[in-house]
């Protein structure tokens, strides 16, 4: 027994148990893709670009070139996700580079609770000549692998909304009550795709999630073109963006999209999102990358995917939280 008063807050958060079957999992994890001759690459953690996003904040170092004074130099961004490196490296490797994956660490701020953590592994992958339907079946196949809990079932955005919370996401009409019954506002026309977005996804979070992945996985795809992130917007009555979710037991592990091309899109979304952040009282991030430098040469075709390993462990262990997975959690790092 440990004397009184005495921390022990060195120790891991993690049983012996759970790291040792993580390891095994990640084996698992890396032969799925080795198998199907996906390359495993490695790009920075830390870079001068950065995923603009209106909820996802990252964080910040100063790459300072006297350690005498180490807050004097350029800002530099720890990576939320290793999407822009890997989207480089495809335009690089046309022809060479078809289909690619990462393990790696990932960075985000102010996200911290039981499925969240400031920093976390996560897998990204991306196969050039993809469409929307293969980048779907990929995570399906890798979904039934890795959990053993049969093939995932398929379900549109709408067609969840309409099940499990009475409501059409897509059919929200102008002026009309809120759809999550959070307020009575009528937002003006500049924010009111922005306001709504907001609104789906308080509504998504409690009345849709729960249902999600529960007798065997679900896969939720064609979101609102307003949620579009860096996927594409296939056009229709109404548009819808190509991005599709795996959720097991209420909880999202991975998000993927039929990838954006086109550059001059990406930097109107970046403006916009950055017009957003502001708005919410956040720091704008750099609109330019080298990212849109290359898509200025052309991005092939592909599909791609994030996947948060953590909660892949979580989902296959049983676990209620992201710290009964990890070794050192940020109250232990």
């Amino acid at each position: 027994m440990s004397p009184p008063n005495v921390q022990i807050d060195f120790l891991p958060s993690a049983s012996l148990e759970m790291l040792a079957f993580r390891a095994v999992l990640l084996k698992r994890l890396r032969a799925f893709f080795d198998s199907r001759g996906f390359l495993e690459v490695e790009t920075p953690l830390l870079s001068h670009d950065v995923v603009v996003d209106r909820h996802l904040d990252p964080l910040s170092v100063t790459l300072f070139a006297d350690p005498r004074e180490p807050q004097v130099g350029p800002k530099l961004w720890l990576q939320t996700s290793p999407e822009f490196a890997m989207k480089r490296l495809l335009v690089a490797g046309k022809g060479q580079l078809g289909a690619i994956y990462q393990v790696t660490r990932a960075f985000r701020g102010g996200e911290i609770g039981p499925l969240h953590n400031p920093e976390f592994t996560m897998v990204e992958w991306y196969r050039t000549g993809d469409d929307y339907a293969a980048g779907m079946q990929l995570l399906a196949d890798l979904a039934d692998e890795m959990l053993g809990l049969g093939a995932p079932e398929r379900l549109t955005y709408r067609e969840a909304f309409v099940r499990y919370a009475g409501v059409d996401p897509l059919d929200v009409r102008r002026g009309s009550p809120d759809p999550a019954g959070t307020t009575d506002r009528r937002p003006p026309d500049s924010s009111l795709d922005h306001d709504l977005h907001l609104d789906l996804d308080l509504l998504l979070t409690q009345k849709v999630e729960p249902h999600l992945g529960q007798s065997r996985p679900t896969i939720l795809y064609d979101y609102p073109a307003s949620q579009s992130a860096l996927a594409r917007v296939r056009q229709g009555n109404p548009p819808v963006a190509e991005r599709f979710e795996l959720y097991v037991r209420g909880i999202e592990l991975a998000n993927g999209y039929h990838e954006l091309l086109d550059p001059a899109v990406l930097r109107e979304r970046n403006g916009r999102n950055n017009v957003l952040r502001q708005s919410d009282g956040k720091q704008p991030l750099p609109e330019e990358s080298r990212l849109l430098a290359a898509m200025d040469l052309g991005l092939p075709s592909c599909s791609g995917c994030a996947l948060g390993f953590d909660r892949l462990v979580m989902a296959t262990t049983g676990a209620k939280t992201i710290q009964e997975v990890m070794a050192f959690p940020i109250e232990r790092a």
